[in-house]
């Protein structure tokens, strides 16, 4: 390990040792308050262009296991933690946590104070961050983060650039996934229930999705700003009332922007696998498992012809959406990483009996209902 520093852009400043990669790194700094799931959560697509700070103190302790990874890629620019363990205990893992930073290009630094770098953020906010070298003064890091510009383009940066299919034994439907950085257990999941999908890129035209003949359409979650991405908003547009649509995360905020719903940036976002929502519908209350820098204004919601479903009990935050004439449906958490059983089942039982109901063949029809 090697000396490195971390250094916030209001002057705050973290002297530790580093692992995984060895390059400086500038980007946006967040916590999250997950126990357990750091492979989940370094593969995660959503996570593009931020610095990951675990609340959990002792993280690397199980390794990482090839059937784990929630992309191909992993766009993440840095973890932050209180003690990294390199030494993991678990039959499964085939490489170390440093290991796969280092081969792709993730800073990490241990040895910090995690807890109150996370009462940093909550209190001011996230913000600019960087990792560096030690021997780097922090006069010069300050200089280069006030210079520095975030990325707005993360979901062109994370989306796959090419069409490629999940198939299932003995399919009932076809789902086309708009993929703006989705997880992998999302289409395991829709896998599960019957459905073979079709990953599209983030930009695809309804011409061509409608050309794979879909039961219905899902927008994935995903990085940064929904409204930096213009080409999915309009597609919810044209796309509504043709096919069922389920959006997750980035998906449901897309959704609610395309029936004129407004969104904003939250003060430190949600991270985590431990958030309580109440399901309208039910009255029950569900553990929830969240990743989102931007949230939809509940007002805002009123003004359209989506129905609030899901609240958070925390900050009684916008968790679901639907437009029940059109078959709408939206998350704003993740229903296939939820803590419990129920939780991580029902919305996907739910939409493929939407797809039944609905009917055809796997033939998208021109105002179905």
């Amino acid at each position: 390990m090697n000396k490195r520093v971390l250094v916030l852009e209001n002057g705050k400043y973290f002297y530790g040792e580093g692992f995984g990669s060895s390059v400086n790194k500038i980007a946006e700094i967040v916590f999250n308050t997950s126990m357990v799931g750091y492979q989940e959560i370094l593969s995660d697509p959503s996570y593009c262009g931020q610095i990951v700070t675990m609340t959990y103190p002792l993280i690397g302790n199980y390794g990482l296991a090839d059937d784990d990874y929630e992309s191909k890629n992993i766009f993440m620019s840095g973890f932050i933690v209180k003690e990294y363990n390199d030494f993991p205990s678990n039959f499964r893992f085939t490489k170390t946590l440093a290991e796969v930073m280092e081969e792709n290009g993730v800073v990490g630094i241990s040895g910090v104070d995690t807890r109150e770098i996370t009462r940093i953020i909550r209190d001011e906010g996230a913000m600019k961050a960087i990792i560096t070298d030690a021997s780097i003064s922090i006069e010069d890091c300050l200089m280069q983060l006030k210079m520095a510009t975030l990325a707005t383009d993360q979901v062109k940066t994370v989306s796959t650039k090419n069409i490629w299919h999940s198939r299932t034994r003995n399919p009932e439907f076809t789902i086309v996934a708009v993929d703006c950085g989705m997880k992998m257990s999302i289409v395991k999941k829709f896998n599960q229930f019957g459905c073979n999908v079709v990953v599209v890129p983030y930009d695809t035209s309804m011409e061509e999705i409608l050309s794979f003949k879909p039961n219905g359409l899902f927008l994935s979650n995903g990085p940064g700003n929904p409204e930096d991405v213009p080409e999915v908003i309009e597609l919810v547009k044209k796309m509504r009332g043709k096919l069922p649509i389920l959006g997750i995360c980035l998906g449901h905020q897309i959704i609610g922007l395309a029936y004129g719903a407004k969104t904003y940036k939250m003060k430190f976002g949600h991270r985590g696998a431990n958030h309580p929502v109440k399901n309208l519908l039910t009255d029950k209350i569900e553990i929830t498992a969240q990743n989102h820098s931007y949230a939809i204004t509940k007002e805002s919601v009123k003004e359209t012809e989506l129905e609030i479903t899901h609240i958070n009990l925390i900050d009684d935050e916008t968790e679901g959406m639907r437009d029940e004439k059109c078959k709408v449906y939206s998350l704003q958490y993740h229903p296939e990483s939820a803590a419990g059983p129920e939780d991580s089942v029902y919305l996907f039982e739910q939409f493929t009996a939407v797809l039944r109901e609905v009917g055809g063949e796997g033939n998208a029809k021109e105002n179905r209902y």
